[in-house]
């Protein structure tokens, strides 16, 4: 099962704001993101990687409506 981006932060104890800093973009960017991040650049999936701590193969990188769609 993959991690959605909201969840593999707050499992590393992030703040949207502080994750956002970390990850130099606006924090709204970041919420977006969370809510669909399948037009992230390719950089800053690396990068998430690197501030979460996590493999990008085990996060959800889409639209979190759809996912919520498909795990009913």
């Amino acid at each position: 099962m993959k991690l959605t981006l909201k969840a593999a932060r707050v499992n590393v104890g992030l703040t949207q704001k502080r994750a956002a800093e970390l990850l130099k973009v606006h924090p709204q960017t970041l919420a977006k993101w969370e809510a669909d991040s399948s037009n992230m650049p390719y950089g800053k999936v690396k990068l998430i990687e690197e501030v979460y701590g996590v493999d990008e193969g085990v996060i959800f990188f889409g639209n979190q409506f759809e996912l919520s769609r498909k795990s009913k």
